[in-house]
């Protein structure tokens, strides 16, 4: 595995806030894993035409994570494979991609990407929980998320962000794209928790504090973009270990 580098950040979009003194709390997430499991399985298929609305978000975390050539990157939840292939390409012959996702179906799908793209040779992909990442400690030089975290219940938020600082290097960052919940939430927002409330299965993710549970996780955010899908505030923020 290389040495980390860091990558040049963009000083027009870095909006640097204060640590917050209360964290909030964001709705809970009330289905199973087990139940999301099967739903991803169910959808893995044509996954890519659900979340096409996405992939501008995914490609702006990633340009912000900026992965150079012989680079070790994690990515949690990568769904079809969409960034795994865009990170295999970045980090050339001498890096390593590693993926997990709760999904065999997403694994199945996202492997047969790989395999007909001719990258196998540098991804890893496996079905893993988050919560419990099968890595060894400072083992990447970047991990990146896209609309994942907050796929996770409020108590295992910290959980799989510890596990993300753990695998990370000191010299490492990370970058998560998420839903996130502004302080004043609009109607977009209060209409989508509201439909998260009641289908809690189909509607399985919601808005999450995203830069508080980087903070409390031990990181710096140190670029953070703001906007908007569908009317809900989407925020990428790219993160370094704190000490």
């Amino acid at each position: 595995m290389s040495g980390a580098r860091r990558a040049p950040l963009n000083p027009t979009i870095i909006l640097m806030e204060d640590t917050p003194a209360v964290q909030p709390e964001a709705t809970r997430v009330t289905r199973s894993k087990a139940q999301a499991k099967a739903n991803y399985d169910r959808l893995s298929k044509f996954y890519d035409l659900i979340a096409a609305s996405e992939k501008p978000y995914i490609d702006l975390g990633l340009q912000i994570l900026g992965l150079e050539t012989g680079e070790t990157v994690l990515e949690i939840g990568f769904g079809t494979g969409r960034a795994i292939l865009a990170m295999a390409k970045a980090i050339g012959d001498s890096g390593v991609v590693c993926g997990i996702d709760i999904s065999e179906g997403m694994l199945a799908t996202a492997r047969e990407k790989v395999q007909q793209a001719g990258v196998s040779h540098r991804v890893e992909l496996s079905c893993e929980d988050a919560a419990a990442l099968p890595y060894e400690a400072y083992a990447f030089d970047a991990v990146f998320m896209s609309f994942t975290l907050e796929l996770f219940d409020n108590p295992q938020v910290p959980v799989v962000l510890a596990e993300c600082r753990r695998v990370l290097k000191d010299s490492g960052r990370i970058c998560v794209v998420a839903l996130s919940k502004p302080a004043h939430s609009g109607i977009a927002v209060r209409l989508y928790e509201w439909a998260h409330r009641q289908f809690p299965v189909l509607v399985d993710c919601r808005p999450i504090y995203l830069q508080n549970e980087l903070y409390a996780a031990g990181f710096q955010p140190v670029n953070i973009i703001k906007k908007s899908m569908w009317g809900l505030p989407v925020e990428i923020v790219l993160a370094r270990p704190v000490g």
